[in-house]
């Protein structure tokens, strides 16, 4: 177990390493919406489709055929898992510094206690 003392520099640490993780995420949702828009783009100014559903069917052909959308497609999907590990390990230290302050404050009380009760039997 760790020093009490220790858990708010652990917890800074895993903080940061959440907020990290969610700026490479926007910058990576930023990429797929820019690709998004360009096969909007495509599929609006293509005249022989006559219709939204040709239009989509379009767009998703333009976005399949794109390896630079995949590979930013699964790298969102890797780094919301990340980032979704990363929150849960922030929360398990927190809850261990909760833990480790409430076992200290019982340490402290079962010290008083005793010291009381030495006391009152005149050790």
């Amino acid at each position: 177990m760790m020093q009490l003392s220790h858990y708010p520099s652990v917890i800074i640490q895993a903080a940061q390493r959440v907020n990290e993780i969610d700026s490479q995420l926007m910058a990576v949702q930023q990429q797929v919406h820019r690709f998004e828009g360009n096969a909007d783009k495509i599929a609006a100014f293509e005249m022989d489709l006559k219709n939204d559903a040709q239009r989509k069917a379009r767009r998703f052909e333009v976005l399949l055929v794109n390896q630079e959308y995949q590979k930013s497609v699964d790298t969102q999907i890797q780094l919301i898992t990340e980032k979704a590990n990363a929150i849960a390990h922030l929360e398990y230290l927190r809850n261990q510094f909760s833990v480790a302050k409430l076992e200290a404050r019982l340490n402290i009380a079962q010290q008083l206690t005793d010291f009381e009760s030495r006391e009152l039997v005149g050790l």
